[in-house]
């Protein structure tokens, strides 16, 4: 008795729940998008989403499973970026309302640095 070789399935199976598209990214890239949404505070479901990149991979990352030195120092990175952005955002503002939004993003940046 001999097998009958195994037909290659012409469909493309439906994306798994939470994503839209495929990822073309490299796995380095994919390390570097993670850690930047994160530093946004952006949900790892939404992550997925958006940018099609493996939901399991997005959270092993978080989680410190994966790269656990290197990953942890990319999110302060990316961090320190939005933190100067933010400022440099907020010098279109005059007076009493520059102070208290710098006031604010300092506090926000403590806070995420004693994460």
């Amino acid at each position: 008795m001999k097998n009958p070789p195994a037909r290659k399935d012409p469909r493309t199976p439906s994306p798994p729940y939470g994503y839209s598209r495929e990822c073309d990214y490299s796995r380095e890239q994919q390390m570097h998008i993670v850690a930047e949404f994160h530093a946004h505070r952006i949900r790892p479901s939404r992550i997925a989403y958006r940018v099609g990149i493996d939901i399991a991979f997005i959270e092993a990352l978080i989680a410190g499973e994966l790269e656990p030195e290197r990953f942890p120092r990319l999110v302060a990175h990316y961090r320190r970026n939005r933190y100067q952005q933010r400022l440099r955002d907020s010098q279109r503002e005059q007076g009493v309302t520059r102070f208290e939004l710098q006031q604010r993003i300092e506090a926000d940046f403590q806070r995420e640095i004693d994460l």
